[in-house]
C-alpha cells in the first residue's frame, strides 16, 4: 500500500494528491480521482470481506464466506439454475458446484428437476435457509441503520444507485 491508502478512508473529503509520479506515469490532475476512488473501495473491500466472514458464519458457522452471496441471489430471484448462478456471481460451474453442494449439506438449499428442461436442476432455498438468512439480513440492515445514521435517506439511495451503476458496469 502506497502512502496514500489509509484505513481511515477518505474521511474528511480530502482530494488524494499524489506525490512522486508511479512508474513514471504522472498520476495528478484527471487520475486524482480514480485514485480515490480505488483507495476507498481498497478499504470498502477489506471491511465488506470481514464483516460478510462474520454475518455468514451465523447463518451456519461451517458456511464459506462466499456463499453469502448466492443465498442473496436465490432469496431475491427465487430458483435458479447452477449455470445462472455461476454467471451471476462470476464464478465457475466447478467452483459453483463445491459451494451449492456445500449449501446443499448444510441443508440452506435444496435442488429439483427444472420442468423447462429435464437436464437441467433448479438451486432454491430451503425453509431452513430462508429463515436463517432472513435474521441475518435484518441483522445486516440494521446495521447499516445505525452506522448511517447521521446520512440523509437521500445520501443512502444515491450511494445505493451508484453501487447499482458500478455493478452493473461490471458486469460487462
Amino acid at each position: 500500500m502506497g502512502a496514500d491508502v489509509h484505513e481511515g478512508g477518505n474521511s474528511e473529503g480530502h482530494r488524494m494528491k499524489s506525490g512522486a509520479p508511479a512508474s513514471g506515469v504522472d498520476q495528478r490532475g484527471a487520475d486524482e480521482e480514480f485514485l480515490a476512488l480505488e483507495r476507498e473501495l481498497t478499504v470498502l473491500l477489506r471491511r465488506a470481506r470481514a464483516s460478510s466472514g462474520e454475518m455468514v458464519r451465523e447463518v451456519h458457522p461451517d458456511l464459506e464466506s462466499s456463499a453469502y452471496g448466492l443465498l442473496v441471489r436465490l432469496e431475491e430471484r427465487g430458483r435458479q439454475r447452477a449455470t445462472e448462478l455461476a454467471a451471476y456471481i462470476g464464478i465457475g460451474k466447478a467452483t459453483m458446484s463445491r459451494q451449492l453442494r456445500a449449501l446443499e449439506e448444510l441443508g440452506l438449499v435444496a435442488r429439483e428437476p427444472d420442468p423447462a428442461d429435464g437436464r437441467a436442476w433448479l438451486v432454491h432455498l430451503t425453509e431452513e435457509g430462508r429463515v436463517r438468512f432472513r435474521r441475518v439480513r435484518e441483522a445486516r440492515r440494521a446495521r447499516y441503520v445505525r452506522e448511517l445514521a447521521s446520512w440523509d435517506r437521500e445520501e443512502v439511495a444515491e450511494l445505493a444507485r451508484l453501487l447499482h451503476r458500478l455493478n452493473r458496469g461490471v458486469e460487462g
